[in-house]
């Protein structure tokens, strides 16, 4: 099989940098696109809050805890979208395979040229010469190698991970770097004594969908540089969530409720970042013993904001009898969203 060329472009903090563009007096300042309220969340911090540990999907609350001086700037989406269709039509201009993971981000499958690292290059001048924004980008073999190595020399980055490579770099890889692989499933995996890429290649793949279920198998495959999915031009997103497991099980309603509006924070933050709308709220408790239950609620309209969608999340919770069990883990999730009319069947569910 010929091997692939996969690029993944990633902007950088790309709200907060647009907003640094359109005024420079915000240049070299601590910002966060979002809303400063009591529920407020971030949506992007700039390079300068993230030195105070402000990231996306963070209470701001928090991230003013964390920075006094974290300056506030409301979201302009209009804007940003605009910016995207730029971004996406120079992709175009090197392949028609390109896969948008959000409004900032995407895969290209460029096995047809030459020379995948000079096509980086090229795309990463080209955003900077029409939107004075910068870019950083991944190149490899498949998709999960090109957006580890996206993240590697960021901001402004470009990094490549050759075929003779792949093992050598998987191989030192920490397990927090792979993709899929968050916070709760590493430190799960640092229980079972995996650090590395080349702890992981030591487990069997029947000892991972054990320990993990059916991500295992993917995770067996993580660990010998191997990803076969292929670039999906026509991907659409059928959902927006976020879950979290607690250090501790509780059965407190008032710590489920707290943690279930900073989920729906989240899982809204991702729908709006991949402009996503549906009809269906969905809470996910999973009990100490494993158990887990899910209580859903289908409106007759989209839902249209991050309230209404936590009101929802919070209604099935307060009818959700625990009978007596502690949680473990809480999740929120959106989905059923609008089908496309039958004048315009390609239309996607975001807008690149």
């Amino acid at each position: 099989m010929p091997v692939r060329k996969i690029i993944h472009i990633d902007m950088d903090a790309f709200f907060a940098s647009v907003e640094q563009r359109d005024n420079p007096a915000l240049c070299g300042k601590p910002i966060a696109v979002g809303h400063a309220g009591p529920r407020g969340v971030v949506a992007t911090a700039s390079y300068e809050a993230r030195r105070y540990g402000v990231h996306s999907a963070m209470a701001a609350e928090r991230a003013k805890k964390l920075c006094p001086e974290l300056i506030f700037i409301p979201a302009r989406m209009q804007v940003y979208k605009h910016i995207s269709r730029t971004i996406r039509s120079i992709f175009r201009q090197y392949t028609e395979l390109v896969e948008p993971l959000s409004i900032d981000e995407a895969f290209l499958d460029v096995s047809h040229l030459p020379c995948a690292t000079q096509a980086a290059q090229e795309i990463k001048a080209l955003i900077w010469q029409r939107t004075c924004l910068t870019a950083s980008a991944g190149v490899s073999v498949n998709k999960m190698l090109a957006k580890i190595a996206s993240d590697y020399k960021k901001p402004d980055g470009l990094f490549v991970i050759t075929p003779k490579n792949v093992e050598r770099f998987v191989a030192q890889l920490p397990v927090e770097k792979f993709f899929g692989i968050g916070k709760v499933t590493a430190e799960k995996m640092h229980r079972l004594g995996i650090y590395t890429g080349a702890d992981l290649r030591q487990k069997s793949e029947a000892e991972l969908v054990y320990h993990f279920g059916k991500a295992g198998r993917a995770y067996f495959g993580y660990a010998r540089g191997i990803d076969d999915r292929p670039v999906e031009p026509n991907r659409k997103h059928l959902s927006a969530g976020a879950e979290t497991t607690f250090a501790a099980d509780t059965d407190e309603l008032s710590v489920l409720l707290a943690e279930l509006a900073q989920m729906a924070r989240q899982a809204w933050q991702r729908a709006e970042k991949i402009n996503f709308r549906g009809k269906t709220v969905t809470l996910k408790l999973k009990f100490a013993d494993f158990k887990q239950i899910t209580r859903s609620q289908t409106f007759d309209r989209l839902i249209p904001s991050e309230n209404e969608f936590f009101s929802a999340g919070k209604s099935l919770l307060e009818r959700t009898c625990l009978h007596g069990k502690k949680v473990r883990l809480i999740g929120l999730t959106l989905s059923n969203p609008p089908q496309p009319s039958a004048g315009n069947p390609r239309q996607q569910l975001f807008d690149f």
